[in-house]
């Protein structure tokens, strides 16, 4: 293979990748440079190749650049966040990925992957800025600012009371807490609950879904960054330090990236965070409240949940049951519901009637009071003027499982009719716990991401 027909097959292959990829010579002229990165960096292709680095993109210091560690000091970097403006002008962020091209001990070429992260570190930045301003000017007795509180919580199911009771324990004392219930639940209302009925009320109260932030701004989120730690970064606070003296609830921990989840376990076992970049030990007064949605055991089994890090956290566990176990409370929840939404929309609505509550009963609920909660507001807000819940008002799914009737082969249905049944509540359940996230409810089920979008059009699932 001659060497244009060899930089032919690179240019081929680099251009089905979804990262961006620069590749330098030993001298650092751009010698690949595919589309996607073109549209990471706002450039032309032909802005970069048969150029140096520095003379592709001015505005970067030789010094800081990745693929000057490559080349120079034979350096590999991972996960690499910089900031730089491009050759016209135009600010980029990127996490990248170089490497170094050894033959015979030297440097012959760097290759670069790269992610355009532009406007999730501007959202990280937005997002500190706001919650650093928030806590300046939160007020204990300010009602924008209200904390749920035990009041809020109903149930007199005795499991679900025994949890509330132990929550109650909790909010007495300053250890950690780690808080497990399916989705809908209700763990963020048991955390403000332990929070705002303990010593640490009128403190801040700073939560933090793990699984909604990318795994390279989270760090920087939670510990804060120093100025000159990355290429951009500006001296700015993260979470521990804004929940100083008061409670952080980390939701959906076991999304936390594994080697993010050993640093929190180091500031849990010593106190004190360190700013990305920085030197200094900053001491941390946070009492930690972390919550995940599927059995711990399973999470550690799966390699999603540190172990050490779990019984670190687990100092006092909560267990919230699901709403399908506790079809006791299903009337009184329903008459809380109906009393918040009359109030909302207007409404006049005094009772349900038995129809209306058998048919909430024998529901499954696999979103949980969530989901209970969102029936009863669709039902108050499409009532006319009427006084009685009737069945008419309840739009129920009916494409979930639930109790009764409950699905069975037989009564002359096709073995191929009954396994489509099955697999379509299957799937609609996963893509309810999920909120609607494919991507996971693909990996809940163990079937490609493609595979799941091909069912739920074929079962008309959204």
């Amino acid at each position: 293979m001659t060497a244009e027909q060899y930089k032919k097959l690179v240019d081929e292959l680099i251009e089905l990748l979804d990262e961006g990829v620069y590749i330098v010579d030993k001298d650092g002229v751009g010698i690949h440079y595919n589309r996607v990165m073109a549209r990471t960096e706002k450039v032309d292709v032909e802005d970069v190749l048969g150029k140096k680095f520095h003379e592709a993109f001015p505005d970067f210091k030789t010094g800081e650049s990745t693929i000057y560690k490559a080349l120079i000091k034979k350096q590999r970097t991972q996960a690499d966040q910089q900031t730089y403006k491009n050759f016209y002008g135009k600010e980029v962020t990127t996490e990248n990925a170089t490497i170094p091209v050894i033959v015979d001990g030297k440097a012959v070429a760097a290759i670069e992957i790269s992610r355009d992260i532009t406007e999730l570190r501007s959202m990280s930045d937005t997002l500190l800025k706001l919650r650093e301003e928030a806590s300046q000017t939160r007020s204990s007795d300010n009602p924008e600012h209200r904390m749920y509180s035990f009041d809020d919580i109903y149930g007199e199911n005795e499991a679900f009371e025994a949890a509330v009771n132990r929550a109650r324990k909790a909010s007495q004392n300053d250890a950690s807490v780690f808080i497990y219930g399916e989705t809908g639940t209700g763990k963020e209302l048991f955390a403000q609950s332990i929070h705002s009925n303990g010593k640490r009320a009128g403190k801040p109260f700073i939560a933090q879904n793990c699984a909604a932030i990318p795994e390279s701004l989270l760090e920087g989120l939670l510990f804060g960054t120093t100025k000159g730690s990355f290429t951009g970064a500006v001296d700015r606070a993260g979470l521990f330090e804004q929940a100083n003296g008061g409670t952080l609830l980390l939701d959906e921990v076991s999304a936390m990236p594994y080697d993010l989840q050993s640093k929190l376990l180091r500031v849990l076992q010593e106190s004190y965070i360190r700013r990305i970049g920085g030197a200094k030990d900053i001491p941390v007064n946070v009492r930690i409240i972390a919550t995940v949605n599927e059995p711990p055991e399973e999470l550690i089994a799966k390699g999603f949940l540190r172990k050490d890090l779990y019984y670190r956290l687990n100092v006092i566990n909560i267990s919230i049951p699901p709403l399908r176990d506790r079809p006791d409370d299903i009337a009184m929840l329903s008459e809380k519901f109906m009393e918040k939404f009359n109030e909302r929309f207007s409404k006049e609505i005094w009772m349900i009637s038995d129809g209306a509550l058998r048919k909430l009963e024998s529901y499954d609920y696999p979103g949980n009071v969530r989901e209970l909660e969102n029936i009863i507001e669709q039902a108050i807000s499409m009532a006319d003027n009427e006084h009685v819940l009737t069945e008419k008002h309840l739009n129920i799914p009916d494409n979930r499982v639930s109790r009764e009737p409950e699905l069975r082969y037989g009564e002359g249905m096709a073995l191929d009719e009954y396994l489509d049944t099955l697999e379509k509540q299957i799937i609609a359940d996963e893509m309810l716990k999920y909120n609607g996230n494919i991507t996971k409810a693909a990996e809940g089920l163990k079937i490609r991401r493609q595979t799941l979008q091909h069912k739920l059009k074929k079962y008309g699932i959204k």
